[in-house]
């Protein structure tokens, strides 16, 4: 089961205007790191160990129009320069499972590591650092020096957009987990960057909703992965949030910017808005949001030399910002203004078995009835079902979404298993969006993709300005317009479309900005006033479709017009502005002609075993949007689908692709259920390695699994209403809630078997008592009591006995993972300190650990505890950091 590889689409101001890279490898044309910069012109500064100092000092030489040109982007992605002080610009890439470099889906390709949900239930803190180090050189071949990663963002509930790219609903796994992330990232000289500063558990009305959280949740569970990564990791950098909370904008907000992260964690890294998420021209600097992401002219700038003439912020306070920018470019890339290499590939064959590794520890095996897993070797006819089983499910959608260098399918791993004979079905469809029609499109010169035409400004006038070809029908060009048709354009796109089947086919035709589709010279599609939003990341009109009648063989010619003039036109005056993103995207999809449920089902009856693979994917669950049920798409097609096939097959396997939880009405029924997360680009080798035996699971869910929406903590108060979302759920999220209220959950946070099984010793604690400075360390021997090498995850949570104010029943605050072999016994150890055992108290105001005795219960999950002991603080003691 090697892994395969798929082809795939793959200085005159310093207040320059927006700018994005070009669909190219190369970096862009700008001021950034001009080739004909003399670092001879270096300002000389005394050298110290304190690079801290260095960048106070820098800052103070530099004149004020110099200092403000710091604080905003010179484009998408980098930093301004100031050549002539020796001041070179960063680069950032996107992202949290994978450094992309420059251009969203298809830029040069790079590593896809599971995404964060999928690494979170590893328990591994060892990966999450191996995966940083990977990370760190990934990064380097994009010419990038700054991850916008990890995100820390909380599973507030089952539904939000970017549940996949975060963690846990628990802080401190969140926590421990980020700051390993980061320790290897930042070891290797890449700057992690960790998002989203805070209070951003949902993607719906993001830039405006307010999050109204009262103190004690937003410092327990919201700020929690923060500040544990900030004392265990210092990030070099930290993304404020698109979101208000507590009816200020993140980017300028004092409490949670100045009060909580830079007075009270004394945090001396920088602060990057969210990109478009600076919100003033003057508080959010007084505030420490250092630098606009991107480029930007709306509040800096020239803006904000207009206020210091006003007297409406201080210099002081541009000075402070310019330094911590300083001391960022001083970490990332010293005085270093050599031009900026172009992008490149490394695919490196340890990064591979990393991703692997990571992706078979991240498994979650749910339910083995009759140990129905592994499948056995004289279970040689295996039906391979459902929508999933042969596309590369590999992440969710949105700024996560890379080209990787390439893609395992299930299919594939499963049939490359010696002995093996497939059977394939798809079974349904679950397409959100039709299908991207680049396969089946051609220039006029016949070699695949869409020439691209592209005039300065939105009239089409003169001749173009660039001419390109492009591989895929995804034309949102959200950071990959050519710099030289500047920040309005306009665009043509042609192709030729063959079907390969005659049939009543369908197109489908969405744009950003303006947009219109014409095929073979007529209108089609005129959505160049749309009003309606679709869910695109950015926003963008809502898909039509339209059905045509095609012969096989024979092209058609689509032709797509577009601006990038905002729409809704509403938009223009209520943002203040006339241009911003824009592009089309164009679907096609040729007429059924099967009964794919019975293709499915006759499969099925075939076969010894058979492996229904369904779940979700990048257009379910992505940046931008929340799903609006927890149940599988669509239209119950998939539930269909494995109630038919274990009708035909008892020995049904269902493999369940999401970064979130799904509604599971068969759950019960289905003997072996695994959760199978967006694996990457070993996702097929992964799961075949589970399925088989050949490695054994070891995943635990980082998540609750209900068994209804209507069970989940936030079920009366999501997305909110008029702009507002109150977190009234207050302490009580993930499986404090389902305890709380006594509500028996589907799958438990913490939950995961294995093949082999494991015997819990009775655990030994180092001390009976708990003083402020000390840790104490509680013991437990497991004992591999099964046939098979394996690992198990032991859970430590804390329980309070007498507590002044309401507490959870009980909350993680320790694990380890144990590696054995068949009845070998290794100690785990938990250990355990003040921040286990305080909680915050809104009257002192500070961390409190009250007097009292606390129960540790040592567990296989939250739900299944299998060992206990005790400790005491002897008297109660509180603390700010």
């Amino acid at each position: 089961m090697a892994s395969r590889t798929i082809s795939s689409d793959s200085t005159d101001s310093v207040f320059d205007e927006d700018r994005s890279s070009a669909d190219t490898g190369t970096p862009p044309s700008s001021e950034l790191s001009p080739p004909d910069s003399p670092t001879s012109k270096s300002l000389t500064l005394t050298q110290t160990d304190d690079k801290r100092a260095d960048a106070r000092e820098l800052a103070a030489s530099l004149s004020l129009e110099e200092q403000v040109s710091l604080l905003t982007a010179a484009d998408f992605w980098r930093s301004k320069s100031i050549p002539e002080k020796g001041i070179p610009a960063f680069k950032t890439s996107d992202g949290p499972n994978g450094a992309r470099g420059a251009i969203f889906k298809a830029g040069t390709k790079a590593a896809l590591f599971p995404c964060g949900v999928s690494l979170a239930a590893t328990w591994n803190k060892n990966i999450l650092f191996s995966v940083g180090q990977h990370l760190a050189d990934e990064a380097k071949a994009r010419s990038a020096q700054v991850l916008l990663a990890p995100t820390v963002c909380l599973h507030r509930g089952p539904l939000g957009g970017r549940n996949f790219e975060s963690f846990s609903e628990d802080p401190y796994l969140t926590g421990k987990l980020a700051a390993s992330y980061i320790n290897g990232l930042q070891g290797k000289g890449v700057a992690a960057t960790i998002k989203h500063f805070v209070g951003n558990e949902q993607e719906t009305e993001r830039f405006h909703i307010d999050s109204i959280i009262q103190e004690r949740p937003l410092r327990e569970l919201y700020l929690r992965p923060f500040e544990i990564a900030i004392r265990e990791a210092n990030p070099w950098a930290v993304m404020s949030s698109y979101n208000l909370v507590n009816g200020v904008h993140a980017d300028m907000n004092e409490h949670t910017l100045k009060d909580i992260l830079r007075k009270e964690w004394q945090y001396d890294g920088m602060v990057m808005s969210d990109w478009g998420g600076v919100n003033s021209s003057v508080e959010a600097i007084e505030a420490g949001c250092d630098i606009e992401m991107p480029v930007g002219t709306k509040w800096r700038g020239a803006e904000t030399l207009k206020a210091v003439t006003k007297g409406e912020i201080s210099r002081q306070a541009i000075e402070k910002a310019a330094a911590n920018i300083l001391y960022f470019v001083e970490r990332t890339k010293g005085n270093n203004l050599s031009p900026e290499p172009a992008e490149r590939e490394d695919d490196r064959e340890e990064t591979r078995q990393l991703i692997r590794k990571a992706g078979v520890e991240g498994l979650a095996l749910l339910k083995n009835a009759g140990n129905l897993l592994p499948i056995k070797p004289s279970q040689k006819k295996i039906a391979v079902i459902g929508p999933n089983a042969n596309r590369a499910i590999a992440g969710g959608g949105g700024s996560a979404s890379l080209n990787p260098y390439y893609s395992t399918l299930p299919l594939e791993s499963i049939k490359a298993v010696p002995g093996t004979q497939v059977q394939y079905a798809p079974g349904c469809h679950t397409y959100k969006w039709l299908p991207l029609a680049a396969d089946y499109c051609t220039t006029c010169t016949g070699g695949k993709g869409v020439a691209l035409e592209f005039w300065i400004g939105d009239k089409f006038e003169g001749e173009p300005t660039v001419r390109q070809i492009r591989t895929n029908t995804d034309l949102f060009m959200w950071d990959s317009v050519p710099l030289e048709v500047g920040k309005v354009w306009s665009c043509r796109a042609k192709t030729f479309l063959t079907p390969r089947a005659t049939g009543l086919h369908t197109i489908s035709f969405s744009s950003v900005g303006a947009g219109r589709l014409f095929v073979n010279g007529k209108l089609k599609v005129d959505v160049w006033n749309w009003t309606e939003k679709g869910e695109a990341m950015f926003g963008d009109s809502q898909q039509i479709l339209f059905d045509v009648q095609l012969e096989a063989g024979k092209p058609i010619e689509l032709l797509a017009e577009m601006t990038n003039e905002v729409r809704p036109m509403r938009r223009q005056k209520l943002e203040g502005k006339t241009h911003e993103y824009g592009g089309v995207r164009i679907g096609y999809k040729e007429e059924d002609k099967k009964d794919y449920l019975k293709e499915a089902v006759d499969a099925a009856k075939a076969s010894d075993v058979a492996i229904v693979i369904v779940g979700l994917d990048g257009e379910w669950e992505s940046e931008g949007y929340d799903r609006k049920t927890m149940d599988l798409p669509k239209d119950g097609s998939q539930d269909r689908l494995i109630d038919a096939v274990l009708e035909a097959n008892p020995r049904t396997i269902v493999v369940n692709q999401s970064g979130s939880p799904v509604t599971m009405p068969w759950a019960d029924r289905v003997p072996a259920i695994i959760q199978g997360w967006y694996q990457g680009q070993e996702a097929g080798n992964a799961l075949a390695d589970v399925l088989f035996g050949f490695k054994n699971p070891s995943g635990k869910l980082p998540t609750t699994f209900p068994r209804r929406l209507e069970d989940n903590p936030t079920f009366r108060n999501w997305p909110g209403e008029n702009m507002k979302v109150v977190y009234g759920e207050g302490i009580y999220i993930g499986y404090r809630h389902y305890e709380s209220m006594k509500i028996a959950p589907l799958f438990p946070f913490g939950h995961g078997l294995s093949y082999t099984t494991f015997t819990y010793g009775k655990p030994t604690i180092s001390s009976n008592i708990l003083f402020e400075p000390d840790r104490i360390t509680v013991t437990i021997p497991i004992t591999n009591s099964g046939s098979m090498e394996g690992a198990e995850i032991v859970q430590g949570y804390i329980h309070d006995e007498k507590s002044r104010l309401p507490r959870p029943e009980k909350e993680l605050q320790a694990f380890d993972k144990v590696f054995l072999k068949p009845g070998e016994t290794k100690n785990a150890t938990l250990t355990l300190d003040k921040y286990s055992v305080g909680y915050y108290d809104t009257e002192i105001p500070a961390w409190i650990a009250e007097e009292g005795v606390f129960i540790v219960l040592v567990g296989a999950s939250s739900a299944d505890i299998r060992a206990e002991t005790s400790f005491e603080v002897k008297k109660s003691f509180t603390w700010v950091v």
